[in-house]
């Protein structure tokens, strides 16, 4: 149960920030956001604030934030339907009532003419109160059409993705990996923050209890002076002389409350990789510091980041099998091996599934953020938008054949770790 919640919260924290990344710079250039949804699928809660109504969905297996102007916009109202029509007191429309109208006994019924919902906002047509004369209705930016119950906001042109500049789509979606990233730093500074930055001062950290550097009588602070007589000035010399003396005796000159004091310590044998190593016991020194926290967090992020491009490259180079891939199963299976270890490991294991993700989505692929910039980029250059139609046939692709791979890596996963 424990790993289910852990990859629930590390999964869903994730998906929330990319989703947050589009959401907020997508705000910012004033597109109408309609939704914005953790998981996929059935809606298991729903809460409107605002313009937004915000969603948890059953399947933990991604998120989206639905933008005015991605989707076809409303019902096409023709002439001759009618409607019904209620007004603020500026006698600007506010709501356009499709059916069930007898719900709304002050709304005024209106035979259609023509309708313009997206540029110059008005509807004409012939109110039912007055025979045979054609009014025109201006319709209020944020008026809403409600059908069955429902109410829809209309999204006027300038309130809809595509009318904005290429700079502003391009950061409402780049924004998503970003944030991916940004959630990595910040799960790094934070465990440097509390479990401190490692020195290279010859310090000794924290000693383990059945160590022999315990047993020895060594206490955490004591500063290495000396080792069998050789000079001590890093904690990298501490390791290389301990790792090479398993079972032999040592001599540690060490300065405790500035007062010297020779102890004799004899490294245990401990075997990796098929040699022998000897280890006393003792962690490495570390620094609480906010800046070391800060770099710390950088390097690690930097990393990382290496790190994957590093194997997508033998991905791509056929070094690394698509059949050693991980989907959702795989990552659960490994989310249940580091919940072992521990609440640091767990948050490190989350900021590199962070950057994986950010990552991931970056790649210019069809139906990714990535194979979106990538036909923001082209049309930077045409200087003009590819055909929304042809693109929208890219991306439906795109995601059919990342179902599929997702399919067989999922399928891969499961006879990995369950059909052995």
């Amino acid at each position: 149960m424990t790993t289910v919640i852990a990859f629930i919260v590390i999964f869903g924290a994730l998906v929330f920030f990319h989703e947050l990344g589009h959401f907020i710079f997508a705000k910012r250039a004033g597109v109408l956001c309609r939704e914005f949804a953790i998981g996929m699928g059935p809606k298991v809660f729903s809460h409107k604030k605002g313009e937004t109504t915000y969603t948890i969905r059953l399947l933990p297996i991604g998120g989206f934030v639905r933008m005015a102007g991605e989707d076809p916009e409303m019902v096409d109202i023709k002439p001759g339907h009618r409607v019904g029509l209620l007004f603020d007191q500026e006698e600007k429309v506010t709501k356009i009532i499709l059916n069930k109208k007898e719900k709304y006994p002050n709304c005024r019924i209106v035979e259609v003419e023509y309708t313009d919902l997206e540029k110059d906002l008005f509807i004409k047509g012939y109110p039912d109160d007055e025979e045979e004369q054609l009014k025109t209705f201006i319709i209020h930016p944020q008026a809403a059409i409600v059908e069955n119950g429902i109410e829809s906001q209309i999204a006027p042109i300038d309130r809809q993705f595509g009318s904005k500049t290429l700079g502003q789509r391009f950061m409402a979606i780049f924004a998503g990996p970003m944030m991916n990233f940004v959630l990595a730093f910040v799960v790094f500074v934070l465990i440097a923050l509390l479990q401190g930055v490692p020195t290279n001062e010859p310090k000794l950290g924290v000693i383990t209890p059945d160590g022999a550097a315990k047993a020895a009588g060594l206490k955490q602070g004591d500063i290495v002076q000396s080792i069998n007589g050789s000079e001590i000035s890093s904690w990298s010399d501490v390791v290389e002389i301990i790792r090479k003396s398993p079972n032999k005796k040592l001599d540690f000159s060490i300065l405790r409350g500035g007062k010297e004091k020779d102890i004799e310590v004899t490294p245990k044998e401990n075997i990796v990789d098929g040699n022998k190593m000897g280890i006393i016991g003792v962690y490495s020194p570390v620094e609480k510091s906010p800046v070391q926290a800060v770099t710390s967090g950088a390097k690690d992020t930097y990393f990382w980041t290496k790190q994957i491009f590093v194997m997508l490259g033998k991905l791509v180079t056929g070094q690394f099998s698509i059949n050693a891939l991980s989907g959702p199963v795989g990552i659960y299976v490994s989310t249940d091996e580091v919940a072992k270890s521990g609440i640091y490991y767990l948050m490190k294991w989350a900021g590199i599934l962070s950057i994986n993700l950010g990552i991931m989505n970056l790649l210019p692929i069809p139906a990714l953020d990535g194979g979106r910039l990538m036909f923001f980029a082209v049309e930077a250059v045409r200087g003009k938008p590819v055909d929304r139609q042809k693109e929208g046939m890219v991306h439906f692709i795109g995601f059919a054949l990342l179902m599929l791979l997702m399919l067989v890596v999922t399928w891969n996963d499961i006879q990995r770790f369950f059909l052995k």
